[in-house]
């Protein structure tokens, strides 16, 4: 930026002049930021294309896991952020809820929101450590769908309540004053009013933590990931296959893989991801277009 300033003195460039630069400088930057990211995209789909079937997708894993589908995996997978949206999601939202809207700006806020942030960048094998001591061994859950979701829910609520109290912070005060003044209680006007117009923002930090939870290996390696299963799991107390400890395993662990079997898994995994985040923000999207301000 120094470098553009001392340019705009050297040349006398007027302000039309800077602004087509610094457009060309961020068309330039855009570029080749997005320019990696599309041709990873597209090898895993040249290499991992082939792979996809109705069967790839049905069936279970054969010959050591050289053949057949991924079913198991899959469903894990399915399962995992499911129970971890059912435990973070909640109780995310309702911590926000009462940080932002109930809490006094006090010493103890402020040293809660800092363990928060910093709590959000703890690597998550530190989590995977923490959910084997607490709930796979101390409270008897075992190596299970339960005890992995729980921990995957612990390392996803940072997110979740950060990114929820800022939507909620977002929101004009005059709503909640408007509210309450034409007689609803402070509860009210936060479920009628804030509450909807802060759900777009509130929808990108769940989609956030329910991403990084449906992509992570080491959590569930330690807590829910078994390395093959014959059978899909029947309760939430049986551990199960999971999409990305899948990959790690194939990829690391047996010998005379087909790399196509390899970046389909991969491919799975992302067209995975890719859903939610399509639908959160169709969601959102219809949210926006309802929100007031």
């Amino acid at each position: 930026m120094s470098h553009l300033f001392e340019m705009v003195k050297r040349f006398k460039l007027y302000p039309r002049q800077v602004e087509w630069l610094g457009f060309r400088a961020l068309a330039v930057g855009s570029v080749l930021t997005i320019t990696p990211i599309f041709m990873v995209v597209i090898y895993i789909l040249v290499q991992g294309g082939p792979a996809i079937s109705w069967g790839f997708l049905t069936q279970m894993p054969q010959n050591g896991m050289r053949e057949g589908g991924i079913l198991p995996a899959l469903v894990g997978t399915l399962y995992l952020t499911l129970g971890t949206a059912i435990f973070s999601v909640p109780l995310g939202i309702g911590a926000a809820i009462y940080l932002s809207e109930y809490s006094s700006d006090s010493s103890l806020t402020r040293i809660i929101r800092l363990a928060i942030i910093n709590l959000a960048g703890i690597p998550s094998v530190v989590y995977g450590l923490f959910g084997l001591g607490l709930f796979v061994i101390f409270l008897n859950f075992g190596t299970s769908i339960l005890a992995a979701s729980l921990t995957l829910s612990i390392m996803t609520l940072p997110v979740i309540i950060s990114t929820t109290e800022e939507a909620l912070r977002a929101v004009p005060q005059s709503f909640r004053v408007v509210a309450i003044s034409l007689g609803a209680t402070r509860w009210q006007a936060i479920r009628r009013v804030v509450l909807p117009q802060a759900l777009p923002g509130i929808l990108t930090g769940v989609i956030l933590g329910l991403e990084r939870a449906a992509g992570e290996t080491a959590p569930i390696l330690f807590t829910g990931a078994a390395f093959f299963l014959p059978r899909l799991p029947q309760s939430p107390m049986d551990a199960t296959m999971a999409l990305p400890y899948h990959l790690f395993v194939i990829s690391t662990q047996v010998p005379g893989m087909p790399i196509r079997i390899q970046y389909g898994t991969v491919l799975v995994l992302l067209t995975f991801v890719l859903g939610m985040n399509i639908v959160a923000t169709v969601i959102r999207s219809r949210a926006r277009a309802r929100r007031q301000w």
